[in-house]
């Protein structure tokens, strides 16, 4: 009796060390629970009809900024389906071309996709009041997208952050066609 009692005590460690480690390999949660973000009141008495931001986001696709979502990979994996216009008679406009914005300076050219953009907002969003649709009419300024204007608007608002560089400066410059000089 005292070998077979030995053996479930064993049998009774291994299975409680096996959750521990369990546990223990699980990454913590990327979001901060709502009354403990230094936004939210945690004395209100309302937060509870609040979804906290874990509930409502640990099923979409992870990312390693911001917000913590891919929300790029949640569209195409079909995870969310996000309404395309509020009105049935507008036109959904899917473009597939990449711009390279930036050729110049020490940092990498910017690639600008248009097909994770228009996944999300019609042209009309941006062009003509922030963008120009004529090549070279824009001139871009990272001190402007960092006061919230231009890419700005919103990079580090509802996309991911700037802080996130090789996301945008991804095109190395050696590597696009030299222009003739003027």
């Amino acid at each position: 009796m005292a070998a077979s009692t030995q053996f479930l005590r064993f049998l009774a460690a291994l299975l409680l060390l096996a959750v521990g480690v369990a546990l223990a390999a699980q990454p913590a949660s990327p979001w901060v629970r709502l009354e403990k973000n230094g936004v939210h009141d945690p004395r209100n008495p309302g937060l509870v009809q609040l979804q906290q931001p874990g509930d409502a986001l640990a099923a979409l696709p992870r990312d390693t900024a911001g917000n913590m979502v891919s929300w790029v990979k949640a569209i195409e994996s079909g995870t969310i389906n996000p309404r395309t216009n509020l009105l049935p008679e507008t036109e959904v406009r899917l473009r597939e071309d990449d711009i390279i914005v930036s050729r110049n300076g020490s940092m990498p050219a910017v690639k600008f996709p248009h097909r994770q953009h228009t996944l999300w907002l019609d042209c009309a969003n941006c062009h003509e009041q922030l963008f120009k649709s004529k090549a070279g009419a824009n001139r871009f300024s990272m001190t402007a997208i960092l006061n919230g204007e231009q890419c700005g608007l919103c990079h580090g608002a509802v996309a991911f952050p700037l802080t996130e560089c090789n996301r945008c400066h991804s095109v190395p410059n050696a590597s696009l066609p030299r222009r003739p000089p003027p």
